[in-house]
């Protein structure tokens, strides 16, 4: 799931910072003097915006402004997210913000009948996680859990240095063992899947009740979106394996306002989007979910690599 775009002049933060950089890297042509005066210039033009950034904060909070509400959204834009992170004026600490990151991406471990618990941040930048019902083990959670989960945390506490993963085992007494994400894929079979994230752009134009198919590499994807939140599956119905171009999302009967069901159009069976794709009509089907990652209004979509379609 992603949320809305941030404002166009965010989408591209990322290239800015990589002109940055190269900036500094081309004044170092003119020698080390060169090279320290654009440093120096660096860190002051970014002290004194911070240090503004820090007069604003405290003028919302005397005038009573700055409530739970708006500090939630200024905690979910991207880029004021990174700027208070950047100045150390982010509103939450890296435990809730690795907490939230989790809980963005459970419907898709729980799509596998699994799921993941925190439990703890290091004060050396390390977490702590465990992994629990068949993501343990299992080589597609396992491709899920590195893409989804290791991508959410880090996008929302960059500051997190390693994750490490507790994977408890019924065969063995001696407890459980901490493995480094990055090892993950490892210690599963040299044929498992692999996957990476590619940048979708067009979903970022979806308007709310809206659908789209499109590919992304090998693999075909179905995207919706619904109010703020932005959904991907695989393009591929679990019941009749036809595509779901064409598909329509409706409300629930008596449903919430948010409540989405999406129908496919060639059997007819219903999905609870919001529920990771399940089927209402014969619940031992769910679609398949893919996990999404905003970074600077650029929306990206986690598949499979060829090899292991």
């Amino acid at each position: 799931m992603a949320h809305d775009a941030p404002p166009e002049h965010a989408s591209d933060l990322g290239a800015t910072g990589e002109r940055i950089d190269s900036l500094l890297t081309a004044s170092a042509t003119g020698g080390v003097v060169a090279r320290e005066r654009a440093e120096e210039l660096v860190r002051l033009v970014t002290d004194l915006y911070g240090a503004g950034l820090e007069q604003m904060m405290e003028i919302l909070h005397e005038a009573g402004h700055l409530d739970d509400d708006l500090l939630r959204q200024l905690a979910s834009d991207e880029l004021v997210s990174g700027l208070l992170l950047v100045h150390g004026l982010h509103p939450y600490g890296v435990e809730q913000r690795v907490e939230d990151a989790l809980e963005s991406v459970r419907p898709y471990l729980g799509s596998h009948g699994g799921d993941v618990e925190l439990l703890d941040v290091t004060d050396e930048g390390t977490v702590r996680l465990r992994l629990l019902g068949s993501c343990d083990g299992c080589p597609s959670s396992s491709v899920t859990l590195k893409l989804a989960v290791e991508g959410a945390i880090e996008s929302a506490a960059p500051e997190i240095e390693s994750i490490e993963v507790e994977t408890p085992s019924e065969s063995t007494s001696a407890g459980p063992a901490l493995i480094p994400v990055g090892s993950l894929m490892s210690r599963l079979h040299d044929d498992a899947p692999s996957g990476s994230w590619h940048a979708v752009p067009e979903l970022t134009s979806l308007g709310t009740g809206e659908v789209m198919t499109t590919q992304v590499g090998d693999t075909g994807v179905f995207a919706c979106r619904i109010g703020n939140d932005v959904f991907a599956f695989a393009d591929r119905c679990a019941r009749c394996e036809s595509s779901l171009a064409g598909a329509v999302l409706a409300r629930r009967l008596g449903g919430a306002t948010g409540d989405a069901l999406l129908r496919c159009p060639s059997c007819q069976v219903h999905y609870d989007v919001r529920k990771a794709g399940s089927c209402v009509d014969l619940p031992e089907l769910h679609l398949d979910p893919l996990p999404l990652l905003d970074e600077a209004g650029t929306i990206s979509v986690a598949v499979l690599t060829p090899e292991a379609v």
